[in-house]
């Protein structure tokens, strides 16, 4: 069996009693970074072997994980942060695992982008969910065939790169689209910020740029619906 354990993404608190018990019952538990992971399984005294597996070395080591798989081993697959393969390593042993007819299950549980959702204000029965755009190559191409989504859009962005995207969603989107950012989910100093592409812009040109982001952006279903509204209150 390959699980798939979601772990906190700020407080340890969000850590469920199966991803606990599935951690400590696993011969094995693949983690991103060990740094990151030693002090979460030690806060949760759970003592296994830990083997890293990230973007650098997930094509390499998936056929041994099979091969481990394969003899009975249990193994639980562990991202930094939040649920494994959802921007972070995890598809392609999955994918591999399924094709070899591996059972595969992953736990509910923390991730960044459903509670930025939720708590933006902005419509969430329908969302797509890009999480972090190209760096260079085909950005400009996602932006313009972004600007006519309906639905609200999700990002993932890092400190240094939010004032440009910020600034190119401006461009693409307009500065008076509905937005919401929010950093440091579940932690101390958790901050949601809302309001128009124009306002979040002035808001982080002006205060400390800390911690990952999740970006929402309204899509244009939205803004349909503002104007007619508009419209209404006119007439």
């Amino acid at each position: 069996m390959l699980y798939l354990v979601p772990t906190p993404i700020g407080n340890l608190e969000d850590m469920t009693f199966r991803a606990i018990r599935v951690l400590k019952e696993s011969d094995l538990i693949l983690a991103e970074d060990t740094r990151t992971s030693a002090p979460l399984l030690k806060h949760f005294g759970i003592d296994k072997k830990v083997f890293a597996h990230h973007q650098h070395n997930e094509h390499k080591a998936v056929s041994e994980i099979i091969r481990f798989l394969k003899e009975g081993q249990q193994i639980a697959l562990i991202s930094d942060a939040g649920t494994p393969a959802i921007s972070d390593p995890g598809f392609l042993l999955v994918r591999a695992a399924i094709k070899e007819g591996i059972n595969v299950q992953c736990l509910p549980g923390a991730t960044a982008f459903v509670p930025a959702l939720v708590n933006s204000g902005l419509p969430n029965d329908k969302f797509c969910f890009e999480g972090f755009l190209p760096v260079k190559k085909g950005r400009q191409t996602r932006m313009k065939l972004l600007a006519a989504e309906k639905r609200t859009m999700i990002f993932y962005e890092s400190p240094h790169r939010l004032l440009k995207t910020i600034d190119e969603f401006i461009q693409y989107f307009g500065a008076d689209r509905q937005a919401s950012i929010s950093r440091e989910l579940s932690k101390l100093y958790e901050e949601n910020v809302r309001g128009t592409l124009d306002e979040l812009k002035n808001h982080f040109e002006n205060n400390p740029i800390k911690g990952e982001f999740v970006f929402c952006v309204a899509g244009t279903e939205m803004e349909q619906k503002d104007n007619e509204q508009v419209l209404r209150n006119k007439d």
